[in-house]
């Protein structure tokens, strides 16, 4: 299903541009508007976030050096392609990582934080009733996110936050195999979870969101492999 491109970049205007460029970068990554291959030259990422080359320069870098970007011998920064087994691992890590994260919100989060994720899954509802996929796709990163902040566990969300800007690209692909038949959404399952503060519910709840909500990134994976 097609997408269209977001305005992701904004001008930059206050101090550390470097580390703003960076964090813009990584939200970009994170949330899928930013493509596999997609090439990041200087002197224009420069003009779209509105800074000099320096500091544009070394959020690039930084970026390289985690292996969210990639630099080939010419010095162009590219957003990788994961491979197959990239993904596979990728996912494994997460339903790992976002199920404890998930498992330690059930017994911390408070009823404003419960209602915030019910109402960015309402949204999702909306944008697949109106086909907006690329919507969808920011919104399923914010709840995910969202969630896993929820449980009080600022390294494992550390790690998992760095897991999403490695897949992040990749995400516009996310309804490639159409959407799935839930009954009920696996995202409903975890909400009455943190409600009943059921740890296990939700960790199985989100095992089962990234298994088969995400075999439209799969498909495409294999694609790409073969």
């Amino acid at each position: 299903m097609p997408m269209m491109e977001a305005d992701w970049a904004q001008p930059i205007v206050k101090e550390n541009l470097s580390d703003r460029a960076y964090l813009g970068l990584r939200q970009a990554l994170m949330r899928g508007q930013l493509k596999p291959g997609e090439m990041l030259r200087l002197r224009p990422m420069s003009v779209r976030f509105g800074i000099s080359a320096t500091p544009m320069r070394e959020a690039l870098l930084r970026l390289v050096s985690e292996k969210a970007l990639t630099l080939d011998a010419r010095g162009t920064v590219t957003v990788p392609t994961l491979t197959l087994d990239q993904l596979l691992e990728i996912r494994s890590i997460r339903i790992d990582l976002e199920g404890r994260a998930a498992a330690a919100a059930a017994v911390v989060a408070n009823g404003e934080e419960i209602a915030n994720l019910d109402a960015i899954h309402l949204l999702i509802a909306e944008c697949h009733r109106a086909k907006n996929f690329e919507k969808a796709v920011d919104l399923n990163t914010e709840f995910h996110l969202n969630l896993c902040r929820m449980g009080r566990l600022p390294i494992v969300y550390d790690i998992i936050e760095t897991l999403w800007i490695r897949c992040g690209p990749i995400l516009s692909h996310l309804y490639d195999a159409g959407l799935p038949d839930w009954e009920p959404h696996p995202h409903l399952r975890i909400i009455a979870a943190l409600r009943e503060k059921d740890g296990q519910t939700a960790r199985d709840a989100i095992r089962d969101d990234i298994e088969f909500g995400g075999k439209g990134l799969l498909m495409h994976a294999k694609d790409n492999t073969a």
